[in-house]
């Protein structure tokens, strides 16, 4: 929590306090960091067992810095508190796969649906570790998929619209006519 973090401003800078300090602060006083069982891999990984559900969601995440995560959580949770089902350092499939096998095969059988990217090394990871689960590819990524394939039909065509305008000016700059764009009712051209 610094100051500035980015060039973005955070808590600490709005109630004028340093953000390094703050940050340490809670770290060793306000909160019981310093009793915690899982301190000594906390930065790797950590994991709620207690918290899976019959549908998790996981995902990569970049949180600062280049800092890449696995995470994954419980659908029923929706956000709120008993989400977080584990925290994994990294992306990698044998590093994330060793990481949730810590969890009792007993639970996660008990997973039925897993909501993911398309990326092929989380299908992976979830088809070793949540073997009776059904994967589910996340809607947001489906439908990026499907706008960004929409938009180079878009282009395509307005490049076909411009080349096509070129066209018809120079014809008509031939025939020492004046060109007009054929306007449609709604005031847009073809282009």
């Amino acid at each position: 929590m610094s100051t500035k973090a980015n060039g973005y401003h955070t808590i600490a800078s709005f109630y004028g306090l340093n953000g390094k300090k703050l940050q340490r602060q809670f770290k060793d006083y306000l909160s019981d960091f310093k009793k915690w069982k899982e301190k000594s891999q906390a930065k790797d990984w950590l994991l709620f067992s207690e918290n899976i559900g019959k549908q998790l969601s996981i995902d990569e995440f970049a949180l600062s810095k280049g800092e890449l995560y696995t995470i994954g959580t419980n659908k029923k949770a929706k956000g709120e508190a008993g989400s977080i089902v584990a925290i994994i350092a990294g992306t990698k499939t044998e590093q994330v796969i060793d990481k949730l096998f810590k969890i009792p095969s007993s639970k996660r059988n008990k997973v039925k649906e897993i909501t993911l990217d398309m990326a092929n090394t989380i299908k992976l990871i979830v088809k070793k570790c949540f073997p009776k689960a059904t994967q589910v590819t996340d809607r947001f990524h489906v439908q990026k998929l499907a706008l960004d394939a929409l938009q180079d039909i878009r282009i395509k065509h307005r490049w076909e619209a411009i080349d096509k305008e070129n066209n018809d000016i120079r014809e008509a700059k031939n025939k020492n006519k004046v060109y007009t764009n054929e306007t449609f009712t709604n005031g847009d051209t073809l282009k």
